[in-house]
């Protein structure tokens, strides 16, 4: 059987010498692009910190042990190589926000406890390989983002789309088998040609000819400014939203 990378090994020296104070006093265990393939059980004894990053790696798998880590409310898990989620990641009761965006999860392997995490405000799911979203996510009641975009989605459940506090859900790139269900999330205002404040009958005559003299203004300027063919370049944008980076294996190759 062929063996994966070994990685590189984190030891309990490494890990403390890792741990960072963040600008409002929190304290981070930063552990991003280490190289790590195995969860390190050393920095269990660590198990006190509020923000663990373990992103940008080869984890394939999270254990159970996740729990021990009772303050946590931040968790990066994003762009490694995970295929499942331990049930105990429930148990992580005061988790603001998970982000396992860029794997390789799908639909089975999410487990029902994500709908435990009562106090998560920000949860992106985007990137992986999810054909459905499970109905209990409509337990999240604080829930205010969602990601979901370059999944393979026909649908998103009722009880999701209605979550009480939900202001931000990321669609983008699934084959939703009705294409309604991206456009009321790819852009929530619906814009108009032109605006009437008031009609034009009830303007007097000498307002009505101060207004279309400044729509005439306005009309002259725009037929006189040249307009730009050329898209606007986003070179430091370098996140699964970039419009230079709409293919998901090139991301995933950062």
């Amino acid at each position: 059987k062929a063996k994966g990378p070994k990685g590189k090994k984190i030891t309990l020296k490494i890990a403390k010498n890792s741990v960072r104070i963040t600008l409002d006093g929190r304290r981070r265990l930063d552990l991003s692009k280490m190289g790590i393939t195995t969860f390190p059980k050393c920095i269990l004894k660590l198990a006190d910190v509020d923000e663990l990053d373990l992103s940008r790696n080869m984890l394939k798998k999270i254990p159970g042990s996740i729990e021990k880590f009772e303050k946590l409310r931040w968790l990066d898990l994003h762009s490694n190589q995970l295929e499942e989620l331990p049930e105990a990641i429930g148990k992580l009761q005061n988790l603001f926000y998970l982000n396992i965006c860029n794997n390789k999860l799908t639909s089975s392997n999410l487990p029902e406890g994500l709908s435990l995490l009562k106090n998560l405000h920000i949860l992106n799911l985007g990137l992986n390989q999810l054909d459905s979203i499970p109905t209990t996510l409509g337990a999240l009641k604080e829930l205010t983002e969602i990601g979901l975009f370059d999944n393979a989605l026909t649908a998103i459940p009722k009880s999701v789309k209605t979550l009480p506090k939900l202001k931000k859900m990321n669609v983008e790139r699934n084959p939703f088998l009705d294409s309604i269900e991206q456009e009321d999330y790819s852009d929530p205002i619906k814009r108009v040609e032109t605006l009437h404040l008031v009609q034009e009958k009830d303007l007097c005559s000498s307002c009505l000819m101060i207004c279309k003299g400044e729509r005439e203004k306005l009309h002259q300027l725009m037929e006189a400014t040249p307009s730009s063919s050329k898209k606007s370049s986003f070179s430091s944008l370098l996140t699964p939203n970039s419009t230079a980076m709409n293919n998901q294996e090139e991301w995933r190759l950062r």
